[in-house]
């Protein structure tokens, strides 16, 4: 082992779309644990959608970042010394640590153990982790889908669609999503199994869509993009349908965010619209993976990942991420085990 960790940095604000030159290399030398410390060895991080709010100076619910930090993100890695009675040398776990090759870590970082035998490790920044909570959160707790309504979900094919989708789909209920491209639809359809979608980028209105694929109207909206898609939603939405508002990613990079202009169908449909954040439900995390242990391991639930290769990468994995240019949930690999 060299003596040398990488790091990627924030190195510039962005004011709408991120770009290469707002990230930074730079390179340390490889930090020594204290007491109640260990040293991990960063394996593979997670890029997220919410990770552009930190990089703004208004309110966010994630700390804002300053010019110089080394991001922070989710985390797979394995300890490499230990000074923490919790954990020992060999070690692997999942918590949030930073953009770097090599971290210390104290055991406050929400950090937990994982065994590598139960699935590919990566699949703990997914759907072993938060996206698949966030999903069951947002789909179970609080879309409430029951059998025979019809579910619509857009960014289908993402990190959190495409398991919100299959758990709606798993309780009886119709499901319609909507993805960036012709091979992201074709995996919705054919390996998720949802019953209907569209292409978003190639139909003539989103109204038109929905009004073909949601003939009956729509009674749970789980929302990854806002805006226009949104306002579709709300001009398709059946009475009292519930709309789960888990990200709004058409907005983030918009020096002024798009308006919605259908609101007052809040009142005459009686619509319930609520948002949430995952880490508010942490409680139901060791439910939620024996759960989706046995649906996985049924094979009712599938699951796509993206993996690019090298710290180096995470930048550009970040930007495709925005853009909709991944296809499954964007991890970055930084080592091997």
């Amino acid at each position: 082992m060299t003596n040398a960790n990488r790091q990627i940095t924030f190195a510039a604000r962005p004011t709408t779309w991120v770009g290469e030159e707002h990230f930074a290399l730079q390179t340390n030398t490889i930090p020594t644990p204290g007491n109640g410390e260990m040293l991990v060895r960063n394996l593979y991080m997670s890029v997220d959608p919410y990770m552009r709010g930190m990089m703004n100076t208004g309110p966010s619910y994630a700390a804002a970042l300053e010019i110089g930090d080394v991001l922070s993100c989710r985390v797979v890695g394995q300890v490499v010394t230990s000074n923490n009675p919790d954990f020992v040398a060999g070690d692997f776990l999942f918590g949030m640590l930073r953009w770097e090759e090599y971290s210390i870590a104290c055991g406050h970082e929400d950090l937990r153990k994982i065994n590598p035998d139960l699935a590919p490790i990566s699949w703990h920044l997914g759907v072993l982790g938060a996206p698949g909570l966030t999903a069951w959160v947002g789909m179970m707790e609080l879309g409430q889908p029951k059998a025979g309504e019809t579910v619509f979900v857009s960014a289908a094919s993402g990190a959190v669609g495409q398991i919100a989708g299959q758990l709606a789909r798993l309780h009886g209920a119709r499901v319609v999503g909507s993805a960036g491209s012709d091979a992201k639809l074709a995996y919705v359809l054919d390996q998720c199994r949802y019953d209907a979608g569209f292409n978003y980028k190639s139909v003539s209105s989103f109204d038109a869509a929905l009004a073909e694929h949601c003939p009956n109207g729509i009674d749970v909206y789980f929302d990854n993009v806002g805006g226009a898609m949104l306002d579709a939603v709300l001009l398709a939405a059946n009475e009292f349908a519930r709309l789960t508002e888990c990200g709004m990613i058409s907005q983030y990079n918009l020096d002024e965010p798009r308006g919605i202009h259908n609101l007052a169908l809040f009142a005459r449909k009686r619509l319930k619209m609520q948002g949430f954040i995952v880490r508010d439900h942490y409680h139901l995390l060791p439910q939620y993976l024996i759960d989706m242990a046995g649906w996985q391991k049924s094979g009712e639930v599938t699951y796509r990942e993206d993996i690019a290769e090298g710290l180096e990468a995470a930048p550009s994995a970040f930007i495709r991420m925005l853009k909709g240019e991944n296809f499954g949930k964007q991890v970055v690999q930084i080592a091997t085990v």
